[in-house]
């Protein structure tokens, strides 16, 4: 015989069928309501967020190369300009010396042309000195010999060498 027990057990532990169809229905009704909207916008959201990530890292990239290329830019800039710097160095140390060689020969110049310039008018006051020396050398030689002469003379030798002076100029016309 069956025991009544037995039932009671069954029917608490048993399945259900119709109750196993209502949850099933009402989990596939939850299921596409959370899938409509849960799921679709959170999927929605993560792949924003993934594009976005994305981008991101793809804008990082790109920065960093353009950040790698332009730091080359100004390193080679750099690198010219220190170059142009040295050439205007160098130029600017040629010129120097150049203008300081043509300073250097301009002042020889200058000193040798007042070197001549003071040589020739020593030269020139030189035989002024002479000039002015031998005139009045020729003065005082006069004065002294027409002193001697006057001395010296008596009036009748006085017109005698007058009248023989006289006759040499006549000789000489």
């Amino acid at each position: 015989m069956l025991d009544p027990r037995l039932f009671i057990l069954n029917a608490e532990i048993g399945f259900n069928a119709g109750d196993m169809i209502v949850q099933l229905v009402m989990f596939v009704i939850l299921l596409a309501l959370i899938t409509k909207f849960a799921w679709r916008p959170l999927m929605n959201v993560m792949q924003e967020r993934e594009e976005h990530v994305a981008n991101e890292i793809d804008t990082a990239e790109k920065n960093r190369q353009e950040s790698e290329r332009l730091m080359k830019e100004a390193q080679d800039e750099l690198k010219g300009t220190r170059e142009n710097a040295q050439k205007i160095i160098d130029d600017a140390r040629k010129t120097a010396k150049s203008e300081e060689a043509e300073m250097i020969q301009t002042a020889k110049s200058e000193a040798e042309r007042i070197k001549e310039s003071a040589r020739q008018e020593i030269e020139q006051e030189k035989e002024r000195a002479v000039l002015a020396l031998q005139e009045q050398v020729g003065t005082l030689s006069v004065q002294i010999a027409s002193k001697v002469i006057e001395k010296e003379l008596t009036v009748d030798e006085q017109e005698k060498l007058i009248n023989e002076y006289l006759e040499k100029v006549g000789e000489s016309k």
